[in-house]
């Protein structure tokens, strides 16, 4: 089981060998264990590896399946070991380098490849729709060009079926198992599942053992060899039964450390009888970013943010209407298709099941149930091994109904609940298939939606406090307390103690520096609108597209603190397409884009971003207690804490691919953050019981009249971290004065200075006399 893990983002601009020559460095760190990102052969110069072409060879750009096991010797010989992510929900829609693709596509549904891809083949005729063509199908056909036995359109190849080389254009497309469509039908029409809706990512059939067999064979050799130790499961909730999977999964691999990529809603608990390590770790982010956020000043900073937004934007003010109309739109935009087989599956059980019958008014009624309840989601989706009933709930239902004018098409809201909560009945029964089907799809609908509509919609649009816009997070409830902070850690070091635990990553939206220095404006919020307030005013000419964007993008340039431009502008388009109110990623406006890049170049990058540079300087001490806080507090709290590529020292990135540029192995300027990350590393690495899954976890209280801003706890009797929160408010409420820790029997020396050591009651003050936090290590007795 590793002690602790570290990211390693693998492109061909850092492949294996770039790896190996980091280990020296990144052995010293302390960790245990490289985890890389995916390592199978992807799309030629893919910058993430998630891709997938071909699941027999390791990826050829990176160094090919030598070049893994050179770094995995290398890794060996300086201790370590290695953790890849895998990656079973999904390939790349790419049929020129996915060869199984390219079989399904040249024999149709009769290729012993058609069981790999979740396709309809009952729809459309029963051909494939691929949404490549830069319009209709008519205004395309002079860049369809037939090339032996190969159909091109621009980058794009496509095999033909046999004898119809010699076919005029337009019978040769009607002649094929698919049918090259304009990319805007991808939302209405597509006929295979994706990965949430992106069309370029086709969904695997990992539930049929024959594609588990042949999409793992290489990584389960890898394991069985020695080569990599465990594995991250990217996105199970794609997939159709992820209980079954990682059943199949743990069999498989006898057992090794995994850790699965599942979102969390809060208060949601991971199911109990997945056999796995726990999650990757978002569930741990969202605790420490909120001990770190003052849940009274985002509520302020909320009141505020209305007052300067509203005039020119109706959304975005409230949390719980914000996520329910950007899944309204998810659901009849970029889920339609998805929403559409469901109402036909639906449909089809009305009609063979006379207890289900709902007259001629089945598939408007049905279509509105099913968008219904799936807005009403407040988790990703249910699980084989749950109580569906107890995520589709009755009050979910008859909420839902209000949504029906006539009494009689609400009906349909309690036949859906009922396909969806009671077991699929007798394997033998006509319809036994439809009624797993429809259960299996809503659940991966769900999940899909989950994620188009909350993470890549609302958050883009919900902008109070954007640290608060985080994966895994609550912005309707940002902070959270030390009590229920600790509560959170004593329930994992019970349940899921060998569980990742994660603050930065390849998918986070700002880096965990980012947002400890966003999390300070919840402490101030007045002084934040008034300095807005300032940098607005019509005589700076800065061109406010809308108030929304502009406190978002002010928030932006105050967390990340100085950086190029570019990077800015990068993050900003990215956040209004996500956002969709006045442009999107298929729905471009040109004229809001040019508004939001003028700007930003004349606001935040430019004069008047120097106040807000200057406003982050005269708050770095209390952005300095939470960005070293947050780090000590991910390293030491129950579960194994995986360290991103260089955010053992100073990091600030926005969402990718900001954040998923290369860093330097060694970083070319240590501070203090890089000796506390390693400190608290190699003290876990010698002292492992301390953290593992016997260790123990006590909070430990302050007293005096500061007492709430220490948070402190002991693991396992042998180490104690104490971390400042909320130190603004402290300095406003005049300091540490007399609060005391009471520390646990025993001497205790402070790894992270000089070794001063504390005994019984230590003064605040005295343990943060350097540094907001400290790292205290039992001192053997003589």
């Amino acid at each position: 089981m590793p002690t602790a893990t570290y990211r390693l983002q693998l492109q061909p601009a850092f492949p294996f060998a770039a790896a190996a020559a980091a280990v020296p460095y990144l052995a010293s760190l302390g960790v245990s264990h490289l985890h890389l990102s995916p390592v199978l052969e992807a799309v030629p110069g893919s910058p993430h590896g998630y891709d997938v072409v071909d699941h027999a060879r390791v990826r050829e750009e990176l160094g090919g399946e030598e070049g893994l096991r050179s770094l995995a010797r290398t890794a060996r010989e300086h201790g370590l070991g290695l953790v890849a992510d895998l990656v079973p929900n999904h390939m790349a829609m790419a049929p020129r380098y996915n060869h199984a693709l390219w079989e399904v596509l040249r024999e149709g549904p009769g290729s012993p490849y058609a069981r790999w891809f979740d396709i309809d083949w009952e729809a459309q005729g029963g051909r494939v729709l691929l949404p490549v063509l830069g319009g209709p199908v008519g205004s395309q056909l002079e860049h369809l060009v037939v090339d032996g036995d190969v159909l091109r359109y621009h980058e794009h190849a496509f095999p033909l079926r046999a004898g119809t080389q010699d076919l005029p254009l337009p019978r040769l497309l009607d002649a094929q198992w698919y049918r090259p469509v304009w990319w805007r039908l991808a939302r209405t029409e597509l006929n295979y599942r994706r990965f949430f809706s992106i069309s370029e990512l086709i969904g695997l059939r990992v539930e049929d053992p024959e594609v588990f067999d042949a999409t793992h064979a290489k990584i389960l050799q890898l394991l069985r060899e020695g080569v990599i130790d465990g594995l991250r499961v990217d996105h199970p909730d794609g997939l159709a039964d992820p209980d079954a999977y990682l059943a199949r999964l743990h069999e498989a691999t006898g057992g090794c450390w995994t850790v699965v990529e599942k979102i969390l809603a809060d208060g949601e608990l991971l199911p109990a009888s997945w056999p796995v390590a726990g999650t990757t770790g978002y569930d741990a982010l969202r605790q420490v970013d909120g001990l770190f956020t003052d849940q009274t000043g985002a509520y302020e900073l909320l009141g505020r943010y209305r007052a300067f937004a509203a005039p020119q934007t109706d959304r975005g003010g409230n949390w719980d209407a914000t996520v329910r109309r950007a899944a309204y739109k998810v659901l009849t935009h970029e889920l339609a298709a998805e929403t559409d087989r469901l109402t036909r599956v639906a449909t089809r059980l009305c009609a063979a099941s006379p207890d289900l019958d709902l007259r001629d008014r089945a598939p408007w009624a049905l279509r509105t149930a099913v968008e219904e309840l799936l807005v009403r989601m407040r988790v990703y989706r249910p699980y084989a091994s749950g109580d569906a009933a107890a995520v589709v709930t009755e009050e979910a239902a008859e909420e839902a109904r209000l949504a029906f004018v006539v009494p009689e098409e609400a009906e349909a809201v309690g036949i859906v609940r009922r396909l969806l909560v009671e077991p699929p009945g007798d394997p033998s029964a006509p319809d036994h298939a439809d009624r797993v089907e429809f259960r299996t799809r809503y659940a991966q609908t769900a999940s899909a939606l989950r994620a188009k509509s909350v993470e890549d919609t609302a958050f883009y649009r919900y902008v109070p406090l954007l640290s608060a816009t985080e994966v895994g997070g609550d912005p309707g409830r940002p902070g959270v307390s030390p009590e229920d902070f600790h509560a959170y850690c004593a329930r994992v070091q019970r349940d899921w103690p060998a569980t990742g635990t994660v603050v930065s990553t390849h998918d986070t939206k700002r880096s965990a520096d980012v947002r400890a220095a966003l999390a300070v404006l919840a402490e101030c919020p007045d002084r934040w609108a008034e300095l807005l307030a300032e940098v607005n005013r019509p005589e700076e000419g800065v061109g406010v597209p809308d108030g929304q964007l502009a406190w978002a993008a002010w928030q932006t340039v105050f967390g990340l603190g100085p950086a190029e431009e570019e990077r800015v502008q990068q993050a900003l388009l990215k956040h209004v397409r996500e956002a969709g109110m006045y442009t999107s990623w298929t729905e471009q406006e040109p004229p809001y884009e040019e508004a939001v890049a003028a700007f930003v170049a004349a606001g935040p990058c430019g004069p008047p971003g120097e106040r807000v540079a200057a406003f982050r300087k005269a708050l770095e001490p209390h952005i300095r207690a939470n960005v070293l806080g947050t780090a000590l507090v991910h390293l030491t709290m129950p579960g194994v804490p995986d360290v991103y590529q260089g955010t053992e020292g100073e990091y600030r990135a926005l969402v990718d691919p900001d954040n998923r540029r290369p860093v330097p192995f060694p970083p070319e300027t240590p501070g203090e953050k890089d000796a506390l990350t390693t400190a608290a590393l190699r003290l876990r690495a010698r002292r492992p019981g301390a953290f593992g899954p016997a260790a123990s976890y006590e909070p430990l209280t302050a007293e005096g009249p500061a007492a709430g801003h220490c948070v402190a706890f002991a693991r396992s009797g042998e180490v104690v971290t104490a971390v400042t929160r909320l130190s603004l408010r402290l300095a406003e409420a005049g300091g540490w004065r007399d609060t005391r820790l009471a520390l646990p029997p025993g001497r205790w020396a402070d790894v992270l200075t000089d070794g001063r050591e504390f005994t019984g009651h230590a003064r605040v003050a005295d343990l943060f006399g350097r540094l907001p936090v400290a790292l205290l290590e039992r001192v053997a007795e003589d």
